[in-house]
Order: structure tokens, then sequence, then C-alpha cells
């Protein structure tokens, strides 16, 4: 593969001028069986590099318990981009934001009660220097310097708007270079934080989606040659529960891309295809009122979440035409998409009745965080008994996402912290009564100081304003349900009370992707052949979960919703060949 060079007056490759056009095209948000489609449709737009970020959380979801296999085969990735003939940049954190849970840092560092995270916190650096052994060993060989189509890596993300502690920055950028990062490196900040972000010697880069001349001048200012590259060229956005699906027109986009382009500056699209926060590993964000990102990353990008052309592909080739030579080659078609209605989930399996076989509980004083348990994703079911009957007022003082309370296994109240609530009041019947609070981590915040984000239930508990103590703690990360007992609820007063596991099957035979539509349900999580489809939640917008095509088999597939309020009545669900991401918004 040829060098990337950085000169005054822009990027060279192997001596020749050369203009990055790039998109984001995150890995691990995509099933790996579609990773060569993605990519040949980033080449066939006119694209000649791709952009992706690298998840600590998932690599390395125990300290010194490595993951690159499977979805997680970044070398894997990587080659199949350079036989596409696409270059790569490479961002691989420590820190990504990105709306993914906790910025991709691993939930193990907040074990720590006290560790500053992005910072020259001993505990955090040498967590750091340790993943950057294992991330980059295998990954040598795929930098430009030895071959591969790696041409440059950055340094940290955007931490000129975190921190201004350039002994962290240049932390960073040596342990890449001592770890055999021999291709340049770059950081990334929005113009206003350039200063603070950018690292002497390093090039800095901006990220804007709009006002291009404006932008590239307030990077100029803090670098006055160089290369001007816009990192993350925002043609979309991401969406929260609760709100509208935001997109942005292709038209608008359009223009914005020829002005930015017409500066002569180098472009990465953010993104070119967005995909999904499978299973639980969405974001949030918390900016004095904590707001979950949905499950869909479809982020209103050239490629829809299913990998299908929208308008801004066409749009976006036609710009990038006038600049480079484009593939002659046709536009790429949509695929084809599966459809099954009414597939009915008959066997049931109450959580709260089969906790035990999902995870181990620990007994102590007061009620410990996932961080303290071990646990990364999912819920902590929260257990103690109280001493007398009577009216009483149960406050927790920090919950950490959503609690579901209930009293001898009747559900009596839910508190979120969404909504800054924290308190409910309730009849005891009897002294002796069982407590159980079952508490959702939602995602944790991605970005600005709120990631020191801890879930389950901090700080004190109060019954009638004194502590309430004696807790068991189990996790329930719900990485298997195989131990679920499932068995056959014949009519609706068989369905458990409060959360539950449904299941059923369905015949098809052909694979396609296809759209889990759980019209009727309420609150949940839910899984096709074992396989992690994410969040659905009826407040919306989003009221369908992507499936991948891969992930179905010809013959008979299993679907397991767990609803954590109310089924559909008849506990149905439909597999459609269109998405509903809810009403938009510009």
């Amino acid at each position: 593969m040829p060098l990337l060079r950085i000169d005054d007056d822009g990027f060279r490759l192997d001596g020749e001028p050369f203009r990055i056009l790039s998109g984001g095209l995150h890995y691990f948000r995509v099933h790996p069986g579609h990773w060569r489609d993605r990519l040949r449709k980033a080449r066939l737009m006119g694209l000649n590099t791709v952009e992706t970020y690298v998840p600590w959380n998932l690599h390395e979801p125990r300290p010194g318990e490595f993951r690159m296999e499977g979805g997680l085969d970044l070398p894997g990735f990587l080659d199949l981009a350079a036989a596409e003939g696409l270059y790569v940049l490479l961002r691989p954190g420590p820190y990504i934001c990105a709306e993914w849970e906790g910025g991709g840092l691993p939930s193990w560092l907040l074990a720590d009660p006290d560790i500053q995270l992005r910072s020259r916190d001993p505990r955090f650096l040498i967590a750091v220097d340790d993943y950057f052994r294992r991330l980059l060993l295998p990954l040598r060989n795929r930098l430009a310097t030895r071959g591969g189509p790696v041409l440059a890596v950055q340094v940290e993300n955007e931490y000129g708007a975190y921190g201004d502690d350039i002994s962290y920055l240049e932390h960073v950028a040596g342990s890449l270079r001592h770890r055999g990062v021999d291709v340049p490196l770059f950081t990334c900040d929005q113009p206003a934080d350039l200063e603070r972000g950018a690292l002497p010697g390093v090039l800095a880069t901006a990220k804007f989606g709009s006002r291009s001349v404006q932008n590239l001048s307030a990077l100029r200012a803090v670098r006055s040659s160089g290369p001007l590259l816009c990192t993350e060229f925002w043609i979309g956005w991401f969406d929260r529960w609760g709100g509208s699906h935001v997109v942005r027109d292709a038209e608008r986009a359009a223009q914005e891309l020829d002005e930015l382009l017409a500066t002569g500056a180098s472009v990465n699209f953010y993104m070119f295809h967005g995909g999904t926060n499978f299973g639980f590993m969405n974001g949030a964000n918390d900016k004095h009122t904590y707001r979950p990102t949905v499950t869909s990353y479809d982020y209103d990008a050239p490629l829809d979440e299913a990998g299908d052309p929208t308008e801004k592909f066409a749009a976006f080739r036609e710009v990038i035409a006038k600049y480079a030579p484009i593939p002659a080659e046709p536009l790429p078609a949509s695929g084809e998409k599966l459809v099954v209605e009414g597939v009915t989930l008959p066997e049931c399996a109450g959580l709260l009745d089969c906790a035990p076989l999902l995870g181990s509980e620990v007994a102590s004083w007061r009620p410990r965080t996932m961080e303290q348990l071990g646990q990364d994703f999912g819920f902590v079911l929260y257990e103690t008994s109280l001493p007398d009957a009577g009216p009483v007022l149960l406050e927790l003082e920090l919950v950490r996402d959503r609690a579901q309370v209930f009293l001898d296994g009747q559900p009596v109240g839910v508190l979120e912290r969404e909504s800054h609530e924290h308190s409910l009041a309730f009849f005891v019947p009897r002294p002796g009564s069982v407590l159980r609070i079952l508490v959702e981590n939602q995602g944790r915040v991605n970005y600005g100081p709120g990631i020191h984000d801890r879930k389950g239930l901090l700080g004190r508990v109060l019954l009638n304003g004194f502590p309430l103590v004696g807790w068991t703690s189990r996790p329930l990360p719900l990485t298997s349900l195989a131990a679920l007992p499932f068995g056959a609820a014949q009519d609706a007063e068989a369905v458990p009370t409060g959360p539950a596991f449904h299941r059923g099957t369905f015949e098809t035979d052909r694979t396609a992707d296809t759209f889990l539509h759980l019209d009727g349900w309420t609150k949940g999580v839910a899984w096709v052949n074992g396989f992690a489809l994410g969040r659905y939640w009826s407040r919306g917008h989003q009221r369908s979960l992507y499936v991948p095509g891969p992930v179905l088999r010809t013959g008979a597939n299993e679907v397991v919703v767990l609803e954590l309020h109310a089924p559909d009545r008849y506990r149905q669900v439909d597999f459609r060949d269109t998405p509903d991401l809810g009403p938009t918004e510009e």
C-alpha cells in the first residue's frame, strides 16, 4: 500500500497529491456478514477511504480478556477494506464517544470509586497502555508502512471538549508510537475546541456539518499550514428515546459537501453507514437531564440501517464526481427483505422467578453497583425484606437508570433517572414482605464529565426516612438465556405478572434482512436466534428493530422478547420489509 505523507500544502500518497474521501463505517455496528457489502458500496459512492472507531469495552470486557473474533474481527475488516481498494482511518480511542456505551471505555474501570478517566491518573494510563498493546500487535501488519490499508491513526477523540492536559494527549500519542504505530497521527475536535485538543507535531483536524469556509478558517488559525481535513462531516444525527428521528435534507447536505470540497479539503462523512447499537450498546447524554440513545444508528446516512442506498448516496456521488473519478458501475440496488406476519410467542418465563438461573446473588449491607458486581450491561435485581407493615415512603437516592419496584412480586411503581424521580409511596401488607427492585442500565453516558457513569442503585436507600440495609444484589447481564425454563401460557391469566420472557418460532425458506415490529408491546429487549437485536420502547420514536439477514436461517427460527411491563394481548410480533423510525425532524 502507498504511504501517506503530510506536507505544508496537503496530503501526498507516494509523492502524489491526495485527497481523502472517506466515510464512517463502524465494523462493530454492522453484522460481519455484511462488511464486504458495505465496503463495496463505499467504493461505489466514490470513496477511497473508510473510517472506524474501535470500542475498547467490547474488545476487553474484563481486564486482560481480549476479544478479536466474530463481529470484533478488526483485522478481518481491515483486510476486506484493502481487498476493496479502500484505505482506512483508524480511531482506537481509548475514548471514542460515538453515542456508544460509555464512549467505548470499559465499565470495569469504574469499579475503582475515584478513578479519573481520560486523565493522567496512573490507573487509567496503565489500563490504556495495556489495551493498546493487545489491540495493536495484530494490527501492525495492517499499517500502510507494512503494506496494509491503515493510512493514519487518531489520538484520543475530541479531547478539547473535555480537558486541556497536553501531557495526557502526549502520553496517548507516545503509547501508540511505542506499540508500533508509525503512520501519521491526528487529533479531531470541534472548531471552538481545537487549541485545547491539538498536539504539537500531530495533524489537527476538525468536525462540523456546515459553514465549511468558516470552520476551516478556524482550523487554519491553529495550523497555519498542512492538510485540511474534516474528520467528521455531520450529514445526519443520532436519536434519543422520546424524541423524533432527526434527518437532514439531501440536497442541502450535498450543497454543504460541495462547498467543503471546493476549498480543496479532505473529508470523512459521519456517517457513511450508521448501523445499529445492537444489544445493550447504545450510549446516552446527560446535560442536566439523562437522555439514552435509541437502538438504531441509522443517522440518516447515505446507506440506511439495512445498508440500502438513500437519496444522499446519489446526491453525494454526484458531488464527489466533480472532484475525483468515481467507479463506472451502476448505483447499488436495495436488498431483498423478508416478511413474516403474526408470529406468536406462546411460551413464557417470569424474570423474577427465573432470576436465580440468570445470575448469582451477592449479599451486602447496601446495594452493590453493576461495576462492583463485575457487570457491564443489562439489569441488576436487588432484594430485601421489609421489617414492618403499614404505609411507607421508599426513597432511592440515585437510580441509574430505571428502577421497577415490586412488593411480594407485585409491581408498585417505576422510578426513572430521566424524569428525576426518587421516591414511591405504597402500603406494606405484612412484616417480612419482600421488596425487589429491578434496575436497568439504559446506557452509560458517552460525552462530557458524565462518563463516570456507574449503574444500579447508588447512594442510600431510605424507608420512611431510615436507611434500608441487608440486601442481595443479583447481576442479570442476559448474555445467555439457555437456562430459562419456558412453559406454554394458554391464556392471559397464565402470563406472569411483571417482567417476563416470551418465546416463539417461525419458519422461512429463505433468509434476508427484515425489521421486527412489536406493536402493542411496551418496553424491553428482543433476540432472534440468540442474537441480541437491542431495546424497544413504546414511547418511541423508534418502533421497529433491524434484523440482519445473516442472523436468520432456513427452517425454524427462534424469537425471544423480554417484556418489562405488558405484552401485546395476543403476544404476537411481525417481521416487515420496512422500518418504523418514527416521525422526522430537521
